[in-house]
């Protein structure tokens, strides 16, 4: 009889912290995709928030479609989530900006929304409070300035981007033709500044490392002489690494004598390893793990109404085979 008495007991105490929890306001990240190694980075951060505030009556919630290239199932996961009672607020990072936008206008929440790692396009910005991430034209720009620093003269290029819809490699992809150009707002290099984009590019991957070697892969087949290449996301490189290597060691010599570039986005997975071997020119890496650190501080902030700063820019990390023991931030 003790024994039932204590069994039932113990299920008494365990249904309740069972609602206790189930009762925390959420506080929700949506991101691009669950199978991309730098949103897992953006889901520890959002973790670590949630362990040092165990007490808190929110806590940081992390979601997303399996596959990153799928943005109607985001859409439909923040139109859910927008729905549940519990959601107080939510980060988004827009695979389609604009399908994201018309999501959050037909839902017409009341819930403070902020974009994280990736915006909404400029006309679309009301929607949100904030945004928190990377200068995405920054980043682009810094690629474009590492191609140029090693090419004064100029070249043949290849920008290799991701969803065709997703406003934060669009912004990279212009400042890298800025950076190029020495002009602005240019949709195509046609030979300004000394640079042309061949036939066929920019490629578009949907966030597929496989896809951006094997289109990388063509490329060069029908441009052997290809002078660089601007990866606005890092996806061929920790999204498939060995085929990155095994595309890229036949060109080892001609990357280390500055006669063909490669300027790539993030330093996640292998990224570093690969630039200490000498198979990419430089690197310039992302925070995610800080974003998804932040993001619930930001979002209880805009729940209270207090002012939040817009963007809120967490930084870049540069990395060349010469920096690569401390180029990452700590």
């Amino acid at each position: 009889m003790r024994k039932v008495t204590l069994l039932a007991a113990a299920a008494v105490l365990a249904l309740g912290a069972g609602q206790a929890f189930a009762a925390k306001k959420q506080l929700v990240i949506v991101v691009k995709g669950l199978d991309n190694p730098y949103f897992e980075a953006m889901h520890q951060g959002c973790e670590k928030w949630n362990k040092e505030n165990a007490d808190s009556e929110y806590q940081c919630t992390y979601t997303g479609p399996a596959s990153t290239s799928d943005e109607a199932g985001e859409a439909q996961i923040v139109q859910d989530e927008l729905g549940k009672p519990d959601t107080a607020a939510m980060a988004i990072s827009p695979s389609n900006a604009k399908l994201i936008a018309q999501t959050i206008r037909t839902a017409n929440t009341s819930i403070p929304i902020m974009t994280i790692d990736a915006d909404l396009a400029k006309d679309d910005a009301s929607l949100r409070k904030t945004y928190l991430g990377t200068d995405n034209y920054l980043m682009g720009q810094k690629i474009g300035e590492y191609i140029k620093k090693a090419k004064p003269k100029g070249g043949t290029v290849c920008i290799i981007e991701g969803n065709a819809g997703a406003d934060n490699i669009l912004r990279r992809a212009q400042g890298t033709r800025d950076a190029l150009s020495g002009q602005k707002g240019l949709n195509e290099l046609t030979g300004q500044g000394g640079w042309t984009e061949v036939s066929g590019c920019p490629v578009f991957t949907n966030d597929d490392g496989a896809k951006g070697v094997q289109a990388m892969t063509d490329i060069l087949a029908a441009n052997p002489k290809l002078d660089a290449f601007a990866i606005e996301g890092g996806w061929p490189l920790f999204g498939a690494p060995q085929a990155y290597r095994d595309l890229m060691k036949p060109y080892a010599k001609r990357i280390a004598s500055g006669d063909f570039v490669v300027g790539a986005a993030d330093t996640i997975g292998d990224e570093v390893k690969i630039a200490g071997e000498g198979l990419v020119t430089a690197l310039v890496g992302q925070r995610p793990f800080e974003m998804g650190y932040k993001a619930p501080s930001v979002m209880i902030d805009l729940i209270k109404g207090k002012k939040v700063s817009d963007p809120v820019y967490t930084g870049l990390d540069e990395c060349t085979k010469d920096t690569v023991d401390t180029c990452i931030q700590k």
